[in-house]
Order: C-alpha cells, then structure tokens, then sequence
C-alpha cells in the first residue's frame, strides 16, 4: 500500500511517499481503508519537532484524523463490521501510524460510525477540530458536561477567531447545543465564513471596541469564551465575561504568555481551563466522540465554503504540500485524498 512516512523531525520535506506492508488488526482493532486524511496544526508541529517534541518511532505516518470503510476487524471487536462507514481520531496518538496512508489498524475506540447523510469530507474534518471545541463548550461549573440539542439554551458563547477549524466547530457545535453565538474575526472575509457556520453576531476586532460590541449584544456577560489566543485577548475576555464563566484555552496563538489581572477574574469566578486531547481522559474523549457523532448525523457539523469552511484538498503525494497549507495558516479545512 501506499503511505506517507517520515524517519527524523524537521521540515516538509522529511515526508515521503512510500509502499508499505498493510497491517493486520490485532485484538481490540480495527483495519480502515481510508478514503480521506484530515491535517490538523498538531500534525505539522509534530512532523516538525516543535517544543521539543522528538521522534519516539523508527519511522511514522502523520495525521491524527480521517474518514473510511471498515475493512477488517480483529478479535474481541463487537460494534464494528466490515463495510462500516467510519470517522477516526487521535490515530496517531502514541502509536507510529496515522492516516496519511491507504490503510491504517486502530483501536476500536479511535474508530467512529460515520451517521448516514455525513460524507467522508465531513468524517475527516471531525477529529480534533471537533473534539476539542466539544471539550472548550463543556468545562464550564453552570452548564452542562455533555452537548445535545437544548443544552445550552440561555447560554452565550465567545469564540474567538471564528473562521478557524476549531471555532468553526465550536460555533456549530454551540449553536446546535442551543447557545447565543458571538465570534471574533479579523475582517470581512472572515466574517463571512463565521456568519456562514451559524454565529449569530460577528464582531471585528480591528474596526472599533470590541468589548464594548460584545456588552451591548449581552449586557451580562458571556458565559464560555473559546479561546485562541489567549495572550491577546486576556484584556478583553475580562472585560466581558459573566460571573462563573469559563474561558477555554486550545491554543497559544500570539504568544505562549498570558498576564492576568487577578482582581477583574476574581470578582466574577472566571474560571480558566486549558484543552489538550492528548491530555484530557477518556471519558472526555468518550462524551466529545458520542455527542460530536450525533452533531453530525443531525447535520449540524457541515463543511465546504458555503458552511463557514473552505476545503483545500491535496493528493496522498502531495500531503507535505498539505502540511505547508496547514502551517501556512490556510484559511479553512486541509484534507488529503488518500483513495484516488
């Protein structure tokens, strides 16, 4: 089969195409023919040795998420068959193999129905954009820990940069769960994108204050804040929020400090809670991959442009150019077509 592998961290190009033996599934595992490769930042960072990170296998295939058909299971597995249409997260999760490649063995549990009316588009854009945007909306001590429809009706939600995957997600994953929706975004294009998810106010925070756009959509507060970048938006994320809310950081974009002044966050119990997946438990993992699954069988979790998420798309071949668009900030969703 055919498959993408690197040997030693760096830049893009320490990717290769390569033919590789196919694995078999083991106990507990599933063997999928993936159709589409789904490529997150935490692929190319991890490609590339960022923080530290060093190569803890002989060789790897990338990429954490992805969409296919169930080809074989191995023993011990109940809940999946072959033919199954799938979504699959954190492949590459400890393990040497993710789903830059033809075929892939995972743990059952790394291993999702795919809803019926959900394409493969919309399996390998699931993963970690949409989990992680599940765990931000559900750390809060006055809402609830799962997503449904109603969850979080009377709920205001913050997300900064709503253009990007993972806010993209969170301002559908909030408005499907029932919440007011308010993003951040940079210009009109952007804005766009974010109205085009579902976000019922879009404020930009180039043109005016944007603090005092937010109070006068919610004169309370907000009660979630999505954050991106932290560093930035300390100041105004204080200066909206409601008493109890929380602000759910996924990501150190503008800098990897954050000054806090503690008398404004402690008046109001603001709560902050950092989100990783590699990190956050199963059960975590669990409630995000349960309730993400049922967003998109309600059709909830669309991609393309029209939905607020452009597609760039890339040949199996082509995925160190789809690692360059992902690192070079591509305004969407970066998929590779690993079944021609």
């Amino acid at each position: 089969m055919k498959a993408i592998t690197y040997t030693q961290t760096g830049d893009s190009s320490v990717l290769a195409l390569r033919d590789r033996q196919s694995a078999e599934p083991g106990t507990g595992e599933v063997l999928v023919q993936v159709a589409i490769s789904g490529v997150n930042p935490t692929d190319w960072k991890r490609r590339a040795g960022a923080s530290g990170q060093v190569l803890d296998f002989s060789e790897v295939v990338p990429n954490q998420d992805g969409a296919g058909v169930v080809e074989a299971v191995g023993p011990g597995v109940h809940d999946l068959a072959v033919g199954d249409r799938v979504w699959m997260y954190l492949a590459q999760a400890g393990r040497p193999t993710g789903t830059a490649q033809e075929y892939v063995a995972l743990p059952a549990a790394r291993v999702v129905p795919l809803p019926d009316g959900a394409s493969f588009e919309v399996g390998a854009s699931l993963g970690v954009p949409a989990m992680t945007a599940h765990r931000a909306l559900t750390v809060s001590e006055d809402w609830p820990d799962r997503l449904h429809p109603g969850a979080l009706t009377g709920a205001t939600v913050l997300v900064a940069g709503g253009a990007g995957a993972v806010g993209h997600a969170a301002i559908q994953l909030a408005r499907w769960a029932g919440a007011t929706v308010i993003t951040t975004v940079s210009g009109p294009a952007k804005a766009a994108l974010a109205t085009a998810a579902g976000a019922h106010h879009v404020v930009n925070y180039k043109t005016g204050d944007a603090a005092a756009a937010i109070r006068a959509i919610v004169p309370g507060g907000v009660d979630m804040v999505v954050e991106v970048a932290p560093a930035q938006n300390a100041a105004l994320n204080a200066a909206v929020v409601s008493p109890r809310a929380s602000i759910a950081v996924y990501a150190n974009d503008g800098g990897d400090e954050v000054r806090l002044d503690l008398i404004p966050q402690m008046m109001v119990n603001a709560r902050y809670q950092f989100v990783l997946l590699y990190t956050v438990g199963e059960q975590a993992l669990a409630n995000g991959r349960d309730d993400v699954s049922a967003a998109a069988g309600d059709g909830a979790l669309a991609v393309g442009e029209s939905a607020g998420l452009p597609l760039h798309r890339f040949p199996l071949a082509n995925t160190a150019a789809a690692h360059d668009a992902v690192e070079g900030g591509a305004v969407g969703k970066v998929l590779v077509d690993v079944r021609g």
